[in-house]
């Protein structure tokens, strides 16, 4: 009898990981579309410059942050590594330093999206345990 609720309990733990973990990865994802939203609904572009900016700077604090723990494996580490330099990357070429061109006004719409997308093909590459991508969220929600 014990022995079938510990079975019981291993599978429903490896049907509930997996999805905790895609639970975890869109809410990620939703941030980023947030900020899209947001952006192109805002008429001003400095504001939407400013936007952009505050949502890629809160995501990089809340990574810098993750990456302290003790709570994360080497390997999440190192993904969080990389997926921080991407956010780097978008940083360093919306304000046109590190040899990137700022973007212009009027593409900030566009750049949005392709931060999004960006983000998107970044979580195909890029793997984090739950614990970390629930850390990350965690943290990006303190700093709202």
């Amino acid at each position: 009898m014990f022995t079938k609720k510990i079975t019981g309990v291993l599978l429903l733990f490896c049907f509930l990981i997996p999805a905790a973990q895609a639970q975890a990865t869109d809410d990620i994802k939703s941030y980023f579309n947030e900020t899209a939203t947001k952006v192109k609904a805002e008429a001003d572009p400095e504001q939407k410059r400013e936007i952009l900016a505050g949502s890629l700077e809160r995501m990089t604090t809340a990574l810098a942050r993750v990456e302290k723990s003790r709570l994360i494996s080497d390997e999440d580490r190192a993904s969080l590594d990389a997926f921080g330099k991407t956010l780097q990357e978008k940083q360093d070429e919306l304000a046109g330093i590190n040899g990137f061109n700022p973007v212009p006004n009027s593409q900030l719409n566009s750049f949005a999206d392709y931060v999004v997308q960006s983000m998107e093909q970044a979580d195909k590459t890029i793997t984090v345990s739950v614990v970390t991508a629930l850390l990350i969220l965690i943290i990006v929600i303190l700093l709202v």
